[in-house]
């Protein structure tokens, strides 16, 4: 079988946008990358139902920078381009599409704001709302403001936002024409820098990785309160990794079985068991084949994992052992510019 991705990538060096990647299951390689897409800097894109894709976009206008998502019909394989969402400033850092509400959300890491779009019956976008981020964290480095680095939706239908800048994930109701209010407020470890979290629906749970504390912390979930408690804190990197490291991209299985963290700097995806009582235990590190490894994804039947690593421009295939959790290299230094996101077609 073919399967087809979409990957994200910065535009710093040699990539011009959104390319696609195949996968053949049964020769178990990766083949036939292709730019499908212009774009500047599409770090992060995502793709509807509808078949219309959202792309983070970062241009200029007059020597000053704008930024926003670019929309493309996806119905064919080369990506025809329907309009862009552009605002003065930085682009976003996430994209992702709310199919009941029809709605897509950015969360924004270089303002600070968090913005809800409503989907137009062409697929273009007009934006619903906004809201504005405050606060700061104590690493000056990455913590200097707000910096939300997420923002999607939680399976009982609210709005979930992890700021990495200020060490908070927030929880927002969401009304019918797209306003947000702030439900409630989980405040991480300082210097924990939030930066992706999943749901285990089955175990009432959620996993939260901290890019700056490389680590999972694992909340209890209340749907009925709509609140967020810490029960367990690990960490994704052994103990005796001094170098820097950033903790990136988190991904559940569909069983809820297993939990996997890729590590940019340490260079591996480390793979997590989930107990019965949901919480987490470090079964086992496999490298990267390359450096700075930003997001990872699974295919349709989850037997294998697609990971790029940004810096030394290449892909890596595992085959995923559904019982164990456990990967096992396949493939590595498939070439891939610059890749950031990986997400299969619709």
């Amino acid at each position: 079988m073919i399967e087809t991705f979409l990957i994200g990538t910065y535009t710093h060096k040699s990539s011009e946008g959104i390319y696609q990647l195949k996968l053949d299951t049964t020769a178990k390689k990766l083949f036939d990358l292709s730019l499908i897409g212009s774009a500047g800097n599409p770090t992060y894109v995502a793709e509807s139902k509808a078949q219309k894709v959202y792309a983070v976009d970062a241009e200029s206008e007059d020597g000053k920078k704008v930024g926003g998502l670019k929309m493309f019909d996806g119905s064919t394989e080369t990506l025809g381009e329907l309009g862009t969402t552009l605002t003065p400033g930085s682009s976003p850092a996430y994209v992702t599409v709310d199919e009941d509400r029809q709605f897509v959300y950015t969360a924004n890491y270089h303002t600070g704001i968090v913005t809800v779009y409503k989907i137009e019956a062409d697929g273009t976008l007009t934006t619903a709302s906004t809201v504005q981020h405050t606060g700061a964290g104590p690493l000056p480095e990455q913590q200097d403001g707000p910096h939300p680095h997420f923002a999607d939706v939680t399976p009982d239908g609210r709005l979930v936002v992890c700021d990495l800048g200020n060490d908070t994930v927030y929880l927002y109701d969401i009304s019918d024409d797209g306003k947000l209010t702030e439900h409630s407020r989980f405040n991480c470890a300082r210097g924990f820098g939030p930066r992706h979290i999943v749901f285990n629906t089955a175990k009432h749970v959620a996993y939260l990785v901290g890019e700056l504390g490389s680590g999972v912390a694992v909340l209890a979930y209340d749907e009925a309160e709509g609140k967020l408690t810490l029960t367990q804190a690990l960490k994704t990197i052994p103990k005796d990794w001094t170098q820097h490291n950033g903790a990136a991209a988190i991904r559940l299985s569909n069983d809820q079985r297993f939990l996997y963290v890729s590590n940019r700097g340490y260079n591996s995806l480390a793979t997590f068991a989930v107990g019965e009582d949901g919480q987490l235990s470090l079964i086992d590190q496999i490298s990267s084949e390359g450096d700075f490894p930003r997001d990872f994804n699974f295919n349709a039947d989850e037997s294998f994992v697609i990971l790029v690593n940004q810096n030394t421009d290449n892909a890596t295939l595992y085959s995923r052992n559904a019982e164990t959790g456990k990967l096992s290299l396949v493939q590595k230094d498939v070439h891939v510019p610059e890749g950031v996101c990986v997400a299969p077609r619709i």
